[in-house]
């Protein structure tokens, strides 16, 4: 299977910057998406940003043009640089990949969560 390891959350002040990795291991046959999302408690899990594996990125609304999305495709691993942070940002930023894990008997398609990554906007 695939095993996803996240890590870079913090406290930080507002207008601090902080940068996320996630990395996946296991029976790779292929990584097609990699994004974060973010979670916080009595509200709805939120798109924060997603890139293909040709490098086409999405991002939510509320971190454009201060977060940025990137993957090392040789190392399975994806970041999160979050810039300009605000105390609105402060939420458990979740890693999802989807990933091709290989057979047999056939290589099989998963979508894959890890297991949230603490960040704390704060004076």
């Amino acid at each position: 299977q695939v095993q996803l390891v996240e890590s870079g959350g913090g406290l930080v002040q507002p207008g601090g910057s902080l940068r996320l990795s996630c990395a996946a291991s296991g029976s790779i046959f292929d990584l097609y998406h990699m994004g974060w999302y973010r979670q916080v408690p009595g509200k709805e899990r939120e798109l924060v940003a997603i890139i293909d594996r040709g490098g086409s990125t999405t991002y939510g609304d509320s971190v454009k043009g201060r977060f940025t999305i990137s993957r090392d495709n040789g190392k399975n691993t994806g970041y999160l640089q979050l810039n300009s942070l605000k105390t609105e940002d402060t939420a458990v930023y979740l890693c999802n990949v989807g990933a091709v894990v290989r057979g047999p008997p056939v290589n099989e398609y998963f979508e894959v969560w890890g297991q949230g990554t603490l960040v704390t906007v704060s004076p």
